[in-house]
């Protein structure tokens, strides 16, 4: 037995699949564990004293190996293929195929590898029945989606290269040359500045970002196939705004498409899931069936990448998934899974995704996450957010007359954040309570992601509860500090009571509270410090 275990120990080489011994009867617990069993007799002088069952990462049986132990000589080990084993071409497949699909990957990877990357539908019978395959070749362009993309990006290629004087035998090379290199830089400045100003808000609103960046692409497509048309000194600032355009849907969709992997990735393969390759295409000449092939195109484009951005079911709660999921546990008791949410989230939500809805329902406010201290002593001062003395401007003094940031403080000491409320005055431009109802969050360094869950659970809270003032009552709260804290007390109470029950739900309904995406800029942390 001995020398059987150390046969079996470790790793099979060539393969990269373990073995485990486990006792007779039970069934391996993970796509790649062993089943070693005893068998019966097969001989007099041989009797078979284990077998070890070999699956893959997708748990299909792929070998099974019988020990005989021999009562005089040396023991005699047997490979058993499986009675029923895939066909050559099956196995050709599972190249294209990440490693150990579909357990490796999330079940809305499908669905979204169908409208948009790498990917074929194949339809095989298995020994199991019916199963789905997703063949993907690596290469993005194979899709119909980006096949469609690539050839509306060439023929957009060609009426560049058109506006820049190829086949123009009047046109100056140098002066093609320079349009060409401002044009690239113009490019990489706004490569820089976009990831500068929207990085941070990307993996929040992954699924906006990633439309968007599809939108801003097809736009920066037509304006290259329109270059030609205008005359020289404007087509190359149509030129360097497309190539500003471009910069801005490579930043976005590939930091979209970035935490999307990261989204489906279930076995560390995101490596694998990430793989790409390239794919030729032939280019239109005509112009009028440039144009319509170009229009049909980028309509397809767009709408199969909506209907892939759709499918994805995200686990993480940004701003938009948070009022959904609270709401529902706070009016109806119900625990909303990311299958639902995904049914009823808004790809573009209003103001960036940062309003409060109380079960998809009007806005009630909106929330400046992360903000600096600053924004909330100019809240907390007497005349507002301007005017002298009240914090507006460059003032480097605060005068606060009510409630003062000590009492403010004291208030959220067991927390780690800080929340405050401003209402505007009721005017015209503030008919919706978007724009009147403004939450202001401080965050304190070391704030864990379930904290700043609660902070905007807090938020949500508050915003119900003055959207159900009077106007002469919300008017007040908007004037009088003393009475804004009392709602700001109340739904802190209020989320106090019912946060850690709900996120313990929330949990078991497989949502992920460890990963915060609710900030979607830069933010601040403060620290209390002895004066």
């Amino acid at each position: 037995m001995a020398n059987v275990r150390q046969l079996f120990s470790g790793l099979i080489p060539g393969t990269g699949h373990s073995l485990s011994y486990l006792p007779s009867g039970t069934m391996p617990t993970s796509p790649t564990q062993v089943l070693l069993e005893k068998q019966p007799k097969m001989a007099a002088s041989r009797s078979a004293s284990l077998a070890v069952a070999e699956y893959d990462k997708a748990g299909n049986l792929k070998a099974r190996y019988v020990e005989s132990a021999s009562r005089i000589g040396p023991s005699r080990v047997d490979v058993l293929l499986p009675a029923k084993r895939k066909k050559p071409w099956l196995r050709l497949l599972e190249i294209f195929l990440p490693d150990g699909y579909p357990h490796s990957v999330t079940d809305d990877y499908a669905a979204y590898q169908i409208y948009t990357n790498r990917t074929m539908l194949v339809n095989y019978r298995a020994a199991r029945g019916n199963v789905l395959l997703l063949m993907a070749n690596g290469a993005e362009q194979d899709s119909v989606q980006a096949f469609a993309g690539s050839i509306a990006g060439m023929i957009s290629s060609r009426a560049v290269w058109e506006g820049l004087g190829v086949g123009d035998s009047l046109a100056s090379p140098t002066g093609a040359m320079l349009v060409q290199v401002i044009r690239e830089s113009t490019g990489r400045f706004a490569t820089i500045a976009f990831a500068h100003l929207f990085g941070t808000s990307i993996e929040a609103e992954c699924k906006a970002w990633r439309l968007a960046a599809d939108v801003l692409c097809d736009v920066a497509m037509v304006l290259d196939c329109l270059s030609p048309a205008f005359p020289r000194g404007v087509r190359f600032l149509v030129l360097c705004f497309s190539s500003l355009l471009y910069s801005a849907s490579g930043v976005a969709g590939n930091a979209s498409k970035s935490s999307l992997s990261g989204h489906f990735a279930k076995w560390n393969n995101l490596g694998e899931l990430n793989a790409s390759g390239t794919f030729v295409v032939s280019l239109l000449t005509d112009q009028r069936a440039t144009w319509a092939t170009l229009l049909l195109l980028l309509a397809l484009h767009l709408f199969l990448n909506w209907k892939g951005v759709r499918a994805v079911k995200c686990r993480s709660l940004n701003r938009q998934r948070a009022n959904m999921a609270f709401s529902a546990l706070f009016s109806k008791g119900q625990v909303l899974t990311p299958h639902h949410v995904a049914e009823r989230e808004l790809i573009f939500e209003r103001r960036g995704g940062e309003v409060f809805r109380w079960n998809s329902g009007p806005v009630l406010g909106h929330c400046k996450y992360g903000v600096s201290i600053r924004s909330l002593l100019e809240a907390l001062a007497s005349g507002g957010g301007g005017g002298p003395g009240g914090g507006g401007g460059k003032e480097t003094g605060f005068r606060l007359a009510t409630v003062d940031l000590s009492t403010l403080l004291r208030r959220f000491e067991k927390e780690e954040y800080v929340l405050w409320c401003v209402v505007s005055e009721q005017k015209p431009c503030y008919q919706d309570a978007a724009a009147r109802v403004k939450v202001l969050v401080v965050l304190k360094d070391g704030v864990s992601p379930r904290s700043q869950l609660k902070a905007w659970f807090h938020g949500l809270l508050l915003a119900r509860r003055l959207g159900g003032q009077r106007d002469d009552d919300l008017a007040r709260a908007g004037v009088d500090r003393l009475a804004m804290l009392r709602h700001v007390e109340a739904s802190l109470e209020m989320a106090g009571e019912k946060y850690e029950e709900y996120a313990g739900r929330l949990s078991c309904a497989g949502w992920n509270l460890d990963v915060s995406v609710l900030e979607t800029r830069s933010g601040s942390r403060i620290v209390r410090q002895d004066a």
